[in-house]
């Protein structure tokens, strides 16, 4: 589940406009969100009492019934910032049939991340008499298709299985109130855009929408423009902007090192758990295999893995009964844990956004963070694009057993093929092809 920060009273929000962006301060509590007894009730057992940025500005307008547009990177509480207002909104015209419509649908990219709104919504609504229900591929659809044939109010859904129930004639999307499209960004670069296509379709015209994402380039602004109606538009910590609170450190090292360096490391006893970053499933995998045989626990998470492992490997980091957790890029957005204080990047990305992502999983809802970043010669590239991109010098620790001696190694040929995250690096903007936000999902 999400975890809300507790600020100070007083916190700073940046509202856009359709006309100007301005910078308000405001002092403000849940309390004062008008929002109803069951669900502040539920908000208080959950130890929250003021509002994030993203929720003090969202939550008043769509209570309202207004379309939104936000923009905000993860770890800033905006599931919490659609949920509580639709359950308030739903509980409203609550009705006592036996047979419930399903009301909201929000679609979201990753399963992890469906699960993780699932749960959200079940904190928050417990007094509501409200119901929801996950759908995502990977696994069996008996205990999801059950769920919709007893009744639901909310769907909470990856765009694939959804898609498919619909097909099947276990789902229709004619009774739906308010739509949220959840990480759009990330749903185009995982080539969802066809099917997002379809559900929008499919979806009825009267309806309320929500469209959140962590970056607004041109396809995502005409994408929201199929979706949203006279929108109100909020923006909080652009992707462009790491965590202040999150102490970033590189470490210069020869890519044959990188093990050495990842065990030498984790032999600092404060570190309790580490999410570990790298390029590829076949990497992770070896990762972990080096790990365990230094006597350090840890699994790996990627596409590769079945659902049911990816949930266990995720349950056994969350309660510390696995110390370090090896993935790919497909968790850079879909884990959510609290207290989670280390982020490893074992591998540099050669997309600098993607830094960004990563080391968001840790100082989270206001906690203290620290992300130690691997960097080879053939990386140093991708470091300068990371500091460019966040605007500031990542300070590099020189004192470790492992330092960088082969400035200038051979260049590993690119292998051809779909999903190459191989070190060779994409054309600059001017030269690159013109994207395409279609085709085979990773």
């Amino acid at each position: 589940m999400r975890a809300l920060v507790l600020l100070p009273r007083k916190i700073s929000v940046n509202h856009i406009n359709h006309n100007n962006q301005r910078s308000i301060t405001i002092n403000m509590l849940f309390d004062s969100l008008n929002i109803i007894e069951p669900i502040l009730k539920a908000l208080k057992e959950e130890g929250y009492t003021t509002p994030t940025p993203i929720q003090a500005q969202s939550i008043p307008i769509v209570l309202q019934g207004t379309d939104l547009l936000g923009c905000a990177q993860t770890g800033t509480g905006k599931t919490a910032a659609f949920a509580i207002p639709i359950l308030q909104l739903l509980r409203a015209t609550h009705t006592n049939d036996k047979k419930k419509k399903v009301r909201s649908l929000i679609v979201t990219p990753t399963r992890e991340l469906a699960i993780q709104i699932g749960e959200s919504f079940n904190a928050y609504g417990r007094h509501t008499g409200l119901t929801n229900t996950v759908i995502f591929g990977g696994v069996n659809q008996h205990s999801q298709t059950n769920a919709l044939q007893r009744g639901v109010d909310v769907v909470i859904a990856t765009p694939g299985r959804l898609l498919d129930l619909m097909n099947q004639g276990f789902l229709h999307l004619r009774d739906i109130e308010i739509f949220v499209l959840d990480e759009a960004d990330r749903m185009l670069d995982m080539g969802f855009i066809h099917d997002v296509k379809k559900l929008i379709a499919a979806l009825p015209k009267k309806r309320q929408s929500l469209f959140f994402s962590a970056t607004m380039p041109p396809e995502i602004v005409k994408l929201a423009s199929t979706i949203l109606h006279t929108p109100e538009k909020v923006s909080v910590t652009p992707v462009s902007s790491t965590v202040d609170i999150i102490k970033q450190q590189v470490y210069f090292v020869d890519k044959g090192n990188k093990n050495a360096l990842l065990v030498d490391v984790l032999k600092n006893k404060d570190i309790k758990t580490a999410l570990v970053f790298t390029r590829t499933k076949h990497g992770a995998d070896k990762v972990v295999k080096i790990l365990i045989k230094n006597n350090i626990k840890a699994e790996a998470i990627h596409g590769n893995k079945t659902q049911n492992a990816r949930q266990r490997a995720l349950t056994n980091f969350k309660a510390q009964t696995t110390r370090v957790l090896v993935a790919t890029d497909i968790a850079a957005r879909g884990i959510d844990i609290d207290d989670l204080e280390y982020v490893i990047n074992y591998e540099l990305s050669n997309i600098a956004e993607t830094y960004v992502h990563r080391i968001g999983r840790t100082g989270r809802a206001g906690a203290k963070g620290t992300a130690l970043s691997f960097c080879d010669a053939i990386e140093k590239e991708y470091l300068r694009d990371v500091e460019k991109l966040i605007a500031k010098k990542i300070p590099v620790i020189d004192n470790h057993p492992f330092p960088l001696m082969d400035n200038n190694p051979e260049k590993p040929t690119q292998q051809q093929g779909r999903g190459n995250h191989g070190h060779s690096r994409p054309k600059s903007p001017g030269n690159a092809p013109k994207k395409k936000w279609y085709g085979a999902r990773r």
